[in-house]
């Protein structure tokens, strides 16, 4: 019996956790920071929820459009690319041959075998073959606007969600509350993202508590500073 390698790689796992993890962290930091520049402008804690009630639902539709703006973008470009990469196939395949072929050498391949593996693959998929190792583009990392869209927004909300909790739960303290519940978060947040994608926990967790702390705390001294004026 054959014995069967088992990978353990995490790229098919980039287009969804890029857009989760972004969309969540945004939620935390830019929410909390939002309503801790209010709750510094002496506002009550109705004015606190529903300023971060708007938060929530402006930057949740922001990050579902800009993500599938973005990532739409991408995937246009791509689809020319491989829309050239066809017609070029079509009009001078030894050229294409030629080209992908080289591509194999620069790799390490010896000339021959390199001229076999591109005959052998451009007879199968010419265009799968152009596009995985001339292009850059695979299955795997292909742009997908409609899911990084949905992975943004619906993270979003949920990061959006803990700031609203906090003031729900702890109106009489609402920038403590928020600003410890959110950097606990920030950290658990960014040690299950570096978790999933492989990445040291540390420097990541690290990373991603600085700038929750750097976004917070310029909003609080913004918002002190115009309440008072």
């Amino acid at each position: 019996m054959a014995y069967r390698h088992r990978e353990r790689h995490r790229t098919e796992r980039i287009g969804w956790l890029r857009a989760s993890v972004l969309g969540a962290n945004d939620g935390i930091v830019s929410t909390a920071s939002l309503v801790i520049g209010v709750a510094a402008a002496k506002a009550s804690p109705e004015a606190l929820m529903l300023t971060g009630v708007a938060g929530l639902v402006a930057g949740a539709m922001s990050m579902a459009a800009g993500e599938y703006v973005s990532v739409r973008s991408q995937a246009d470009v791509e689809t020319a690319e491989l829309a050239v990469e066809r017609r070029e196939i079509e009009t001078d395949p030894a050229a294409e041959h030629r080209e992908l072929s080289a591509i194999y050498v620069a790799r390490g391949l010896a000339p021959d075998l390199a001229a076999q593996v591109a005959t052998q693959l451009m007879a199968q998929d010419a265009l799968g073959a152009h596009a995985r190792d001339e292009l850059g583009i695979t299955e795997v990392l292909a742009a997908r606007p409609g899911q990084a869209a949905l992975a943004s927004a619906a993270s979003f909300a949920a990061g959006a969600a803990l700031p609203l909790l906090a003031v729900a739960l702890i109106p009489a303290s609402p920038v403590v509350a928020i600003a410890g519940s959110s950097l606990v978060c920030l950290a658990l947040l960014g040690a299950a993202a570096a978790r999933a994608g492989g990445a040291p926990l540390l420097p990541a967790t690290l990373r991603v508590v600085f700038w929750g702390v750097a976004a917070m705390g310029v909003t609080a001294a913004a918002g002190s500073l115009f309440g008072a004026a």
